[in-house]
């Protein structure tokens, strides 16, 4: 639902000057959501530790390290791995830092789109969160990443389990991925209160997954595969497989820990289906970013120890995963089909709750709310409609879809960055919510937003220092056409946003009451700010 839901603001409603008080009863909740302009039209049927257990099952973090495991292993090899995470992670944790007290402050679905409207100064504000909009939507090509790398799996154990008899076309891995992708949208749009009670098997099984993959491996893996202390931290461990100087390789390896734990917002877009979500939602938020940031660590020291040091076999691998070949290198044929059998499933429970979470509403036909499940239906499959778009891009190559991956974070990275920096750049009375970094709310804040505008840049870079047509990255002009394509549809003439749109919209039935001329004349005062 969220982000086209337009708030008509007045001192009665605004959550920065009339604040509700947490409490756990679901009556504080619907009263904070009133506080924010919207009623309650979800039900509220996930506990907090199923709000976590979304966050983390988007996380999925096995499976996710297993999809991107290739610009890590090419771009620095067990040294990149290892440090690139743990480098990584501080700046991760920053941004669920950043992110949780604004989802403390103010939880509603759509939240990105709702602080920056909130919290910007009043002549760039419409212009701002119609930006964060675009983008947020565009972010949903996450949804396309999880999926494709479901396909990938599948067709991988198809290989290993023929013994590279079948090798898979993109045809058939874009057939797997249509049918995943298909199946999460029916699995999203059935009532929430199913998809909350299996959060803890979602739980469960990714964290068994993690710490069966943190002890086999080394368990497992014959002496030719290991690897010292001093080849899995030090420089001669280093393996640059890119044609990029050392250093820049090693940024470039960072894409790993980024997409994995790429989660943020999860919680945000089903704040109002949780129970205390003041509270709630920032814990689930950094409670999922902690522990993948600990327990992918684990696993990365885990396989950097016992992958051996030839890199070029490992990517070059017939079974087309670099984590299938050390899998298989480990364990062999038999327990690599293991393994990847709960890969996969735990890989398709991401994306379960991913488009779940979609909340791409661009119309008063795409924000409804079916009567019999409480959920948006016509939300849901719009993100299956833009996944299944973002999939097409296979048949333009392997480049063309690894920038499936870069497109979803540079787009929520930008989602992200303005209404972080909006709270402390803009004209507002941003009051804190429950969870409140104190004087570290600044910093922590700064470095969140300048970590990820420096990653945006480093996006848009090939994986190659000379790029063909075959090794382009085309995130450059899929995410910055779309960028450019929604400042030229904001500004068009007479039938621009420019011209019409003013931000959140209330869905109080008695919104009405809130319509007076002072607020017809701020209205006004706002478009003029923007045309100015």
């Amino acid at each position: 639902m969220g982000s086209d839901r337009m708030l008509h603001k007045t001192k009665v409603n605004d959550p920065l000057q009339s604040p509700v008080e947490p409490t756990r009863s679901r009556d504080s909740d619907d009263a904070h959501l009133a506080a924010l302009g919207y009623k309650q039209e979800l039900k509220r049927d996930f506990t907090p530790w199923e709000l976590f257990g979304i966050a983390f099952s988007v996380i999925g973090l096995f499976p996710s390290i297993t999809s991107v495991m290739a610009f890590s292993v090419s771009n620095g090899g067990p040294i990149a791995m290892v440090w690139g995470w743990a480098i990584c992670g501080f700046f991760l944790m920053c941004i669920a830092l950043a992110l949780a007290e604004l989802g403390s402050a103010a939880p509603t679905s759509g939240g990105l789109y709702y602080w920056t409207h909130t919290f910007a100064s009043p002549r760039y504000k419409n212009l701002l969160s119609w930006v964060v909009g675009f983008q947020h939507h565009w972010s949903n090509c996450g949804v396309a990443g999880i999926d494709w790398g479901c396909a990938q799996q599948l067709m991988a154990a198809a290989s290993i389990g023929s013994d590279l008899t079948f090798t898979p076309t993109n045809a058939q891995t874009f057939g797997a991925f249509a049918a995943v992708v298909v199946v999460h949208g029916i699995v999203g749009s059935v009532a929430a209160k199913y998809i909350a009670r299996l959060q803890t098997i979602y739980v469960v099984l990714n964290i068994l997954l993690c710490l069966g993959i943190i002890i086999a491996v080394p368990a497992a893996t014959p002496n030719e595969f290991k690897n010292s202390a001093k080849i899995v931290f030090t420089s001669p461990g280093f393996r640059n497989l890119s044609g990029w100087p050392n250093g820049f390789a090693f940024i470039l390896s960072f894409l790993t820990p980024l997409w994995t734990l790429a989660g943020f917002d999860a919680p945000i877009h089903i704040s109002e289906e949780a129970s205390n979500a003041r509270v709630a939602v920032p814990w689930a938020i950094v409670g999922s970013t902690a522990i993948g940031v600990v327990l992918g660590w684990g696993i990365m020291l885990a396989l950097a120890f016992n992958m051996g040091t030839d890199t070029a076999s490992i990517m070059s691998s017939q079974y087309g995963q670099p984590m299938a070949q050390i899998l298989f290198n480990s364990f062999g044929k038999n327990g690599v089909l293991a393994v990847w059998a709960v890969i996969v499933v735990v890989q398709f429970m991401m994306g379960m709750s991913s488009v779940r979470d979609g909340a791409l509403p661009l119309s008063g036909l795409l924000r409804r709310v079916n009567k019999h499940t409480r959920t948006p239906i016509y939300a849901v499959w719009f993100s299956v409609t833009i996944a299944l778009l973002c999939g097409l891009l296979a048949f333009a190559g392997s480049a063309a879809i690894s920038a499936v991956f870069t497109m979803g974070i540079a787009a929520q990275y930008l989602a992200f960055i303005i209404p972080i920096s909006c709270r402390w750049l803009g004209q507002n009375n941003f009051r804190h919510g429950p969870f409140y970094l104190g004087i570290f709310s600044l910093p922590v804040s700064a470095i969140a937003a300048l970590w990820m505008t420096f990653q945006l840049v480093v996006f848009m870079f090939p994986t190659d220092p000379n790029p063909t047509a075959a090794t382009m990255n085309y995130s450059t002009v899929v995410w910055g056409g779309v960028l450019v394509l929604s400042l030229i549809y904001f500004y068009f003439p007479k039938y621009g946003g420019i011209y019409w749109f003013t931000g959140p919209v209330s869905t109080l039935e008695d919104s009405d009451s809130f319509r007076s001329d002072v607020h017809a004349d701020e209205k006004d005062s706002s478009i003029e700010k923007a045309r100015s």
